[in-house]
């Protein structure tokens, strides 16, 4: 709750210092530094999520976790956005219901050291939760891009090369594939006995993946490459991103917010991640399972992509940022109302 505390403060100094300035960061989002910050931005909370999966221990659970961050991912993002879709009659929720579709890594890093979850339920939630964010990522950026042709035909303004679009989205999960094979190699061969060495290839990896937006080839590199110096820094590098993210959710604000929109979008992530982690845990044991299905948490990764589809979607931050609000403090009252049971019993 005090992390939650800190970040709605840091979307208030965003606001304030929008207003205070009268800057207008909306006009810049279209611009290319803003495009390579808020990727570096990405770039920094998915390797810190994915960095941190003890995978010797996932691979106990490793068809759970994999159905969850594929099939959990995408099942929970079409319940998000197919209701919210036809309840505001706005296509627009489709797209907003993958922002919200994964569960914020960093928010559960601090659950998992209070004692509610069993050793095995906290490494597949620490798995799912990290792993859930680089795929919303990259279903977030195909989707905004053929959404983008979608609405252009529509308006009667779009090329109709769908097809081809389509193709250069496969063309590019290849490179990422491609990119992150490059670098197990290297690791394997070259890197593993080499620290000092993996730390500039790591370097290099990020300028490559900001340059290029190969955040899913990243994401997996975190899952090997792992330069010990790094990794002592990477808790603060990733909260220093977070709250940069903040600030920029804050100035963008300045435009107004959608509260109901927003307060639906929250409410129906909740409720998806209930739908979809009651048939994907049925085999844990119960405390554990009624933890994962209340486990929807929204944070660094739902606050980036907010910032990043602005520059095409004006009015996105207007509604992510109030389903984050809700999202967190339905999950605080959720889980603690669940934990008096428990204690009860």
């Amino acid at each position: 709750m005090r992390r939650l505390a800190g970040l709605a403060a840091a979307v208030l100094a965003g606001l304030g210092l929008a207003l205070a300035t009268g800057a207008d960061v909306a006009a810049a989002t279209g611009g290319r530094a803003y495009l390579l910050g808020t990727a570096l931005l990405l770039a920094v909370g998915l390797y810190g999520a994915t960095s941190g999966i003890d995978v010797a221990a996932a691979r106990a659970d490793r068809r759970l976790i994999v159905t969850a961050v594929t099939v959990g991912v995408l099942v929970k993002a079409v319940l998000i956005g197919a209701v919210l879709a036809l309840a505001w009659h706005d296509p627009l929720f489709l797209l907003l219901g993958i922002v919200v579709a994964q569960i914020d890594p960093l928010s559960v890093a601090a659950l998992l050291g209070d004692g509610r979850l069993s050793p095995r339920a906290r490494t597949v939630l620490a798995a799912w939760s990290s792993f859930d964010d680089p795929i919303t990522v990259v279903l977030t950026i195909y989707a905004a891009a053929l959404a983008g042709d979608v609405f252009a035909l529509s308006w009667g303004t779009g090329t109709g090369h769908a097809a081809a679009g389509l193709w250069s989205y496969a063309l590019d999960l290849v490179w990422n594939l491609t990119f992150a094979a490059v670098l197990w190699l290297l690791w394997r061969h070259v890197l593993r006995t080499r620290p000092r060495w993996a730390a500039v290839v790591l370097a290099l990896a990020f300028a490559v993946a900001v340059w290029q937006f190969l955040m899913l080839g990243l994401a997996l590199a975190g899952l090997f490459l792992r330069p010990p110096a790094l990794l002592r820094l990477l808790p603060k590098l990733t909260t220093a991103a977070l709250y940069a993210a903040t600030v920029l959710l804050g100035l963008l604000l300045v435009h107004g917010v959608a509260p109901i929109r927003g307060l639906t979008l929250g409410l129906a992530a909740f409720a998806a991640q209930i739908a979809v982690g009651a048939p994907l845990t049925r085999h844990l044991p119960p405390l554990d399972r009624q933890h994962l299905m209340l486990a929807q948490q929204n944070g660094i990764t739902a606050i980036i992509l907010a910032v990043r589809l602005e520059a095409s979607f004006a009015g996105v931050v207007a509604v992510v940022a109030p389903a984050i609000l809700v999202t967190n403090l339905v999950h605080f009252a959720a889980n603690r109302a669940l934990d008096r049971r428990g204690s009860a019993t």
